[in-house]
Order: C-alpha cells, then structure tokens, then sequence
C-alpha cells in the first residue's frame, strides 16, 4: 500500500480508502455486522486506513454505526475516521437538507456516538448548495468543535455536479480538503478543482473511481440494476454512453494483462494532488481487488 499526505492537514491517507455508502443499504445489499468486521478486517490487512462514511448512509446512521461496532472492538488509531454532515435520511435516496447549526450540532453528536469515537479526524460539509455553504455561523460553529477536540479537519465533499465556488472558498471557511466526483468518465475535477487545491494546498480526495462499478469492465450495454440499487436510477442515455466509453476504453486504453477496476483505480490516482480514492466494496474479496490497484501508482 502507498500513502500519500492530505494537504496540510498532517494525515497520510492510503492511497486506496474505504467507501461505506453500500453498508447503508442502498446498493442491493444488507449487511450484517460480521460481514462488515470481514470487510474491515480485509482492508486493515491490506494496508487500508481511510474510511469514509456519512451520517445519512442508512437509517439512524446506520453505517456510522456497523464502523463504530467494528472500531469498538480494534484499535481505532490505525483509522482516519472521515464523516459527513448536512442530510436526514428518511427512505431509499429520500434526504432532507439541515445545515443549520441546531441541525449539524445533533448530527455531529449522533456521528460520535454512532462511531463510537471521541474526535472526528475528517468532518465534511456534504454535497449542499453554495448558499447553505456559504453560511459563516456554521463554519464558526464547526470551528468552535474543531477547538473543543470533537473534530481534527474539516473538509468539503462536493456535489456531483460540482462547486467552483466551493473549492475556491474551502480555504477561507477552515476547509483543509475536497472530496470530489473523479473518474475516467468525468475529469470536470481537473479544470474546476484542482487548480484551487494546488494553490491553497488543499487535500484531494477522488470518490467514485469505479463510476459507480461501470469501470470494472463487468457491465456491458443493456445492463440494468435491482430496484434497491441506487444504480437502477441512472439515466438511461447517459448509462448507455458510458457503457459505450467503457468498452471503447477498455480496448484502447487498458493494458493487456491488468484488470479494468485497477487500472481505473490507478488511473485517478496518477495526479499526486489526489491523495486517496474512495473505493465501495461488497466483499473482503472485492477490498482486495481495489487494494492491487495500488501496485500500478508509480508517484
């Protein structure tokens, strides 16, 4: 595994981090907490120790609540716990916004309790609009937090369909890293944001390498996806254009002899600016498959 620096935050993520958006059960599977300590376990195993999560991954945080299960029983030091803040789950892709300050404050507190742990080493602003991130009483709020010890960094996980205006003010607002839609299917990042971490020496952190699976090479045109997986409310159109780009790359672009989803792994990771990638897993067997991607990063 290789390590790389997250900005100036003084955190060495691995290059390959654990996403758990799919512990959640969003992503066609329920998971008990055994199999999630075998998915832990595997990841530690390979050198792993980012985990990402989020406070409406599921009911009641309920991936908040299978990690902390599991960093109860280790030892928590070996992770850099990442959260996020800013949404109410309610069902399947049904949130509410609640950035106010009286909302994030109950948030947070039911993060630390749901993880189990004293300090938040990553705390995100989560996918909200520039309005509800430009609100200085926040940012004031979470500073306070920040001094108190309940959070080490904080950080901003930007919307899919991107904030230049976020990354630029990051910065400004105590941000000291971005958590940004990047794959070899939407390069947007490249041109809207790192330009702005590069000059505020801001952490990258890439989610959705894998393009939500479309870059392992497994799914081919007419594919379609369970009604309890968030895959099976992607446009039609663009699905089939991705597809259509996946094959493309996978004939022109994918060395002969490498898998697709390590070499689409690898592949954001060739920018030394992007400290670590996000990778969702379903099996120990899947975590081990996306650590090997880390063999191909040569920076």
């Amino acid at each position: 595994m290789r390590y790389r620096p997250l900005g100036q935050t003084g955190l060495r993520p691995s290059v390959i981090g654990l996403g758990t958006w799919q512990f959640g059960g969003e992503w066609g599977v329920n998971f008990s907490q055994p199999e999630v300590d075998a998915i832990l376990d595997t990841a530690t195993a390979a050198g792993l120790n980012l985990i990402d999560t989020a406070e409406c991954y599921g009911p009641d945080h309920l991936s908040e609540k299978l990690v902390g299960d599991y960093l109860s029983r280790r030892d928590r030091s070996q992770w850099i716990v990442a959260t996020k803040f800013g949404h109410r789950f309610n069902s399947f892709l049904n949130r509410d916004d609640d950035f106010s300050v009286t909302g994030v404050q109950a948030q947070l507190e039911a993060s630390l309790k749901a993880l189990r742990v004293d300090t938040i080493d990553l705390y995100q602003f989560h996918s909200g609009s520039d309005e509800l991130f430009q609100n200085e009483k926040l940012w004031s709020f979470l500073a306070e937090q920040k001094r108190t010890g309940k959070i080490r960094h904080l950080g901003v996980s930007i919307m899919q369909k991107g904030s230049e205006l976020q990354a630029r003010a990051a910065a400004q607002f105590g941000a000291e890293a971005l958590q940004v839609f990047y794959n070899r299917l939407d390069r947007r990042p490249e041109q809207l944001f790192f330009p702005h971490a590069q000059q505020k020496n801001l952490g990258i952190i890439g989610r959705v390498p894998l393009a939500s699976g479309l870059l392992t090479g497994k799914y081919k045109a007419g594919a379609t996806f369970a009604a309890n997986d968030v895959r099976s409310k992607m446009d039609e159109a663009k699905l089939k254009r991705d597809l259509a780009e996946v094959a493309r790359l996978q004939t022109e672009e994918v060395p002969a002899g490498v898998s697709m989803a390590n070499w689409a792994i690898a592949w954001c990771l060739q920018n030394p600016i992007v400290s670590s990638v996000i990778c969702g897993c379903k099996n120990p067997d899947q975590v081990r498959s996306n650590a090997r991607a880390a063999t191909l990063v040569t920076a």
